[in-house]
């Protein structure tokens, strides 16, 4: 399939050509068309996470769509040079049934890898997309 990129500089300019049909299909985090989808005007392809999301257990994920090895997902990491008590705390808030669902509620699926296992995820994860980006010549912003 070809699709052409075209760059939005955030989700309010995209979304009303996406209504429009200007622009027929969309990667975008859940959050942000979580409405739309409620809504009926958006309809969920698939996910580009290696599981299906809680927050849409009805939608495939890439590879059960067909796109075998695609994987992207948005992730969020806490830095900080207190990392053992931010890890701790981190840790003991995603216990709480409550912070889990408020995360799951917006497309997040929370875990706790630790100070070690985040370090090697952040390094796998900039040697990834720097080959992406070489590849394809996509200049710096």
């Amino acid at each position: 399939m070809q699709i052409t990129h075209v760059p939005y500089r955030n989700i309010s300019q995209y979304t009303p050509d996406f209504l429009a049909g200007a622009v027929p299909l969309g990667f975008q985090l859940l959050p942000n068309v979580l409405g739309l989808i409620k809504s009926g005007d958006a309809r969920p392809l698939a996910v580009t996470s290696d599981k299906r999301m809680t927050a849409l257990p009805d939608v495939p994920t890439a590879a059960e769509a067909g796109l075998k090895d695609y994987n992207s997902y948005a992730w969020l990491a806490l830095l900080a040079p207190i990392i053992d008590k931010l890890y701790a705390a981190l840790a003991e808030a995603l216990k709480d049934p409550t912070v889990r669902s408020r995360f799951t509620e917006q497309g997040a699926e929370p875990v706790s890898l630790g100070p070690a296992k985040t370090q090697k995820f952040i390094i796998s994860e900039t040697k990834k997309w720097r080959q992406i980006i070489e590849q394809t010549g996509i200049p710096p912003m």
